[in-house]
């Protein structure tokens, strides 16, 4: 076999198809469209129309979601970390982080975090920095006389602090704006046991001028009941005596 013959195998290059180059080519005028109707016009989406009834992606039962709060981590075995160490891309007397891994070449983004998994088996003595492992790998790195530290890996793009939520209606918003408390906080306030004042003094009564004898107050006669005259009081008449009949 020479140079100028050596070709792909029959079939594994196709020439394009030239669509509407003249009737003789099997794909001219409509280019293999049909005739008319509304699949031959451009812009038409009729997948998954079946004339007006049900569809079939409608009639089948949905099972499942995806979660959007579901976390993807990095899935390392302790046997490949003990390869890594042996072939000295990872360095025991190191805590092992994501930061070196990715150094060493096990994993290519940090993502959530590193999820440690038993398989294999564990020589050297090594501190764990990762965001999960299974109770096989624990025991495994334990038993080599090392320690897993579980953390929360944060991305660049991810607030830890929680941002405060302004507060719900109207009133609160407009009381928040002018720095009073709202009404659930003063209704709260006003609940609380408040502190007995210290009774005031008493004041002093007006002594009466030297010389002068202090006025008495006028018993005031009870309602109901005549008042007594000045002077002596009037004694009932007798009444006459009957006379006898003779």
């Amino acid at each position: 076999m020479r140079l100028n013959e050596v070709r792909d195998r029959p079939g594994a290059t196709r020439a394009k198809k030239r669509l509407g180059r003249g009737i003789g080519s099997g794909v001219g005028k409509t280019s293999g469209r049909g005739v008319k109707g509304q699949k031959a016009r451009s812009g038409v989406a009729i997948k998954g129309f079946e004339g007006g009834q049900m569809p079939l992606h409608r009639r089948l039962p949905k099972r499942g979601f995806n979660n959007i709060f579901a976390k993807s981590f990095n899935v390392l075995n302790v046997g490949r970390i003990q390869a890594a160490i042996d072939d000295g891309r990872l360095d025991a007397k190191q805590p092992i982080t994501v930061a070196a891994l990715k150094t060493a070449g096990l994993v290519r983004r940090e993502r959530d975090g590193i999820r440690l998994l038993g398989h294999g088996e564990l020589k050297a003595k090594l501190a764990f920095e990762v965001a999960g492992a299974s109770a096989s790998a624990i025991k495994a790195v334990e038993a080599a006389g090392g320690t897993v530290t579980v953390i929360r890996v944060v991305r660049a793009n991810e607030s830890v602090v929680k941002k405060e939520r302004p507060p719900k209606g109207r009133k609160a918003r407009l009381a928040a704006e002018e720095g009073k408390p709202p009404k659930a906080e003063r209704a709260a306030k006003d609940e609380q046991p408040q502190e007995a004042k210290p009774a005031k003094a008493a004041k002093p009564k007006r002594e009466a001028d030297a010389g002068e004898a202090a006025p008495e107050k006028k018993a005031k006669a009870p309602q109901g009941e005549a008042k007594a005259p000045q002077g002596e009081a009037k004694q009932p008449k007798p009444k006459p005596a009957k006379k006898d009949k003779a």
